[in-house]
């Protein structure tokens, strides 16, 4: 073989051997190398105690995971006050014993969740590239999840559903409603509906004094959706948590994502920032979950992550 020959077998073989590191890489090690991100946010009223978020997104939880789900256990030593779940629950039709065990730990401790798609219908194979051109739209395949037990577990845990809905709580003596949205995705938000749910709340929420005191509002959605930004930005959202894009998954490092599965910018598809909608604006924090679909079990460049936010006083104006 002549020089020329052997070099270009040389670089050819150095090119396939990294290839494969990169990718051995991605499905060994990074998509099982759990992190946690802190934040803080200076949102509260003045002289407020402090609120822990824990925010949890885009599980995509499968029966053999033990892994993950000894890390989410784990995270109950930040003693969250809040736990935010946007969604994605389920990796595998027969996850739920699995979410269980894995979300036990945050029984009882105040909470709220909106659903992804994958809470109601089990992951298929898709082609990848497919991500680079998102498709909106309502499945023609029959949902196969046990959404409904799903639901009664959050229940029993005494978490509150923020599919379309409007709740509020008192927590650390600070005053907050929640707006959420159904799975913009699949077209299931319901913006239409969400001035009057949110005015609803306002008219007959009762607080446990009388007294004028300011409120703390929360937006929550699965797939952040300009739409669904702007429209939770203009109802008043403080803030705003959402998942789905996984930050990309699988990233150039230092980079933007390639990827968002939404419309959202990519600088925005992972982390913190501001939202704005015509005068108003909010933090808007975006995770990228904790797990991938079974059928793609890579990430590169996007460790996965639960969220650690902490609220706390403020006595400048935001954001």
């Amino acid at each position: 073989m002549a020089r020329s020959g052997r070099a270009t077998a040389t670089a050819l073989g150095l090119t396939v051997a990294a290839g494969a590191a990169v990718a051995a890489y991605g499905v060994f090690v990074e998509r099982v190398r759990w992190t946690v991100r802190e934040e803080v946010l200076p949102i509260l009223p003045p002289g407020s105690r402090d609120i822990t978020v824990l925010h949890l997104s885009d599980l995509h939880m499968a029966p053999w995971q033990h892994g993950k789900q000894e890390f989410i256990r784990s995270l109950a030593h930040y003693e969250p006050d809040l736990i935010v779940d946007t969604g994605d629950n389920f990796g595998h039709v027969d996850a739920l014993d699995a979410i269980h065990y894995a979300l036990e730990p945050f029984a009882g401790t105040a909470g709220v969740f909106a659903h992804g798609s994958n809470d109601y219908y089990g992951p298929v194979l898709k082609n990848p590239f497919g991500y680079f051109f998102p498709e909106q739209g309502t499945s023609r395949r029959p949902m196969d999840i046990d959404t409904e037990s799903l639901n009664s577990l959050f229940a029993d845990f005494g978490w509150l559903d923020l599919n379309n809905h409007a709740r509020a709580i008192e927590l650390k003596g600070t005053r907050i409603e929640f707006f959420g949205t159904g799975d913009a995705h699949r077209g299931w938000d319901r913006l239409d509906a969400l001035p009057g749910a949110v005015e609803e709340l306002r008219e007959n929420v009762e607080w446990s004094t009388d007294e004028a005191e300011p409120v703390l509002s929360i937006g929550v959605t699965h797939a952040p959706y300009r739409r669904v930004l702007d429209a939770l930005t203009t109802q008043g959202a403080d803030v705003i948590f959402a998942g789905h894009t996984h930050g990309g998954q699988v990233r150039i490092p230092g980079r933007p994502a390639l990827v968002t599965n939404c419309d959202i910018p990519a600088a925005q598809a992972q982390g913190l920032s501001v939202w704005r909608s015509a005068r108003a604006s909010a933090f808007l924090e975006v995770s990228a979950g904790l797990g991938t679909s079974i059928y793609a079990p890579v990430r590169f460049a996007c460790a996965p992550e639960a969220v650690v936010v902490t609220l706390t006083a403020s006595d400048v104006g935001y954001p």
